[in-house]
């Protein structure tokens, strides 16, 4: 029976290392956790052996790397946050729970980006800014925050506070995700009934009504002109969206043309004070997180200020930023700003008056969340009978022109 030599936790977080007799691996991994211990490395003892002979000092075995595409999704490195904090709240050590996660995530960008991180962390480098090297898996304020906490000696508090954001901001963005879904496979079902109707059973009528040399009303005229500028250029309707994705990147190269967009979103009825609602939501959370977390303001409002994704709000937390700098509050330019309600304003004047602004925001972004929770099922109550009407009034249009000359043909045979 093959023999294993492995590397474990027990409860207490203390290091083990003993081997075990196993068939296989699989084996050999339940027998180690039935002793109550957390494997981190397990190996084959014939085979560290056979390694041995090879001469030369065992040296340390470099972790591969794959290749990988895009970034890391907002759910992965929100599970990862919760499991770090996790480990940080047990009492293991930075690298022990770093060798851990990375030991157990699935190949990609997020695993490739942890073993680097455990390199630097082994070498000496401090976690933020070994963290700091992968901007595409830590964003801004992710580093931030856990410098405050290597700073004040409090990670796991700091990363328990930057799971909980990242889990709340992943919790709205699916709300709204999956509050749009239905109206959208409404309209895509709509689209493909029409389509079928203009490329397919409209020429067959036109045929009908050619063979009968009836004169046809203006709307027939118009609906068969329309079918078969459909059959002809239907490859034409998939440019549309991609010309407007196009025209959107083309105006968003000036800074100016991105502006006047994001303001136009802002105003867009139904769904302009949704994203109004979704911003200050997101944004006050940000910065609740930073506060509490001990980051220092202005670099709190920086990262705010780059992480709002809309240049209108982007401009505001410009002008709050510069108010700080100059020793003023964040309470005044915002007010100037009409972009936030009263309430937000009076909320975050009651919080730098009593030293306590970050639960204030948190109760904001709170509130705000809820807001757009509400908002999002008013649209959909709004759209299922608006998307019913328009159905209706299209397909109504369509049959009333397409039987305009049969009634007039059945007119005729009567006489």
């Amino acid at each position: 029976m093959p023999t294993y030599k492995f590397e474990a936790l027990d409860t207490a977080g203390s290091e083990v290392k003993d081997q075990i007799d196993a068939l296989n691996e699989e084996e050999a991994q339940q027998k180690i956790r039935q002793m109550g211990y957390f494997v981190t490395k397990l190996t084959a003892a014939a085979q560290a052996k056979k390694g041995g002979k090879k001469g030369g000092p065992k040296g340390k075995k470099k972790k591969t790397r794959t290749i990988s595409i895009g970034g890391v999704s907002s759910k992965q490195l929100c599970t990862f946050t919760r499991q770090f904090s996790t480990l940080q709240d047990a009492g293991l050590p930075v690298l022990r729970s770093l060798k851990i996660l990375e030991h157990q995530m699935k190949p990609g960008i997020l695993k490739n980006a942890l073993i680097d991180v455990v390199e630097d962390v082994e070498s000496g480098t401090a976690l933020s800014d070994s963290l700091g090297k992968h901007p595409k898996c830590f964003d801004r304020l992710y580093v931030n925050m856990v410098r405050a906490g290597e700073a004040g000696g409090a990670l796991e508090v700091i990363l328990q506070r930057l799971a909980d954001f990242k889990e709340k901001s992943q919790s709205l963005k699916r709300k709204i995700i999956g509050a749009m879904v239905y109206p959208v496979v409404v309209i895509l079902v709509a689209v493909s009934i029409l389509g079928f109707i203009m490329v397919v059973v409209i020429p067959k009528f036109k045929k009908i009504f050619e063979d009968f040399k009836l004169p046809l009303p203006v709307p027939t005229v118009i609906l068969i002109s329309t079918s078969m500028w459909f059959a002809r250029y239907w490859w034409v309707l998939p440019l549309f969206p991609l010309g407007m994705i196009l025209l959107n990147k083309l105006i968003r190269l000036s800074r100016a043309g991105a502006y006047a967009l994001d303001k136009m979103k802002l105003w867009v009825p139904l769904t302009g004070k949704i994203l109004e609602k979704s911003i200050v939501a997101r944004t006050m959370r940000t910065l609740g997180t930073l506060v509490a977390s001990g980051v220092p303001i202005l670099e709190s409002l920086a990262i705010v200020r780059e992480t709002s994704d809309n240049l209108v709000f982007e401009r505001m937390y410009q002008r709050v930023y510069e108010s700080i700098r100059e020793g003023e509050t964040i309470a005044e330019p915002m007010r100037q700003s009409r972009l936030v309600d009263d309430m937000v304003v009076n909320m975050i004047e009651v919080g730098e008056e009593t030293g306590d602004l970050d639960s204030m925001l948190y109760k904001i972004s709170d509130f705000y969340d809820e807001e757009v929770d509400t908002a999002v099922k008013s649209l959909i109550s709004t759209l299922e009978p608006l998307m019913i009407v328009i159905l209706g009034l299209i397909i109504g249009g369509i049959v009333i022109s397409l039987f305009l000359p049969l009634v007039s043909l059945i007119e005729g045979l009567s006489k």
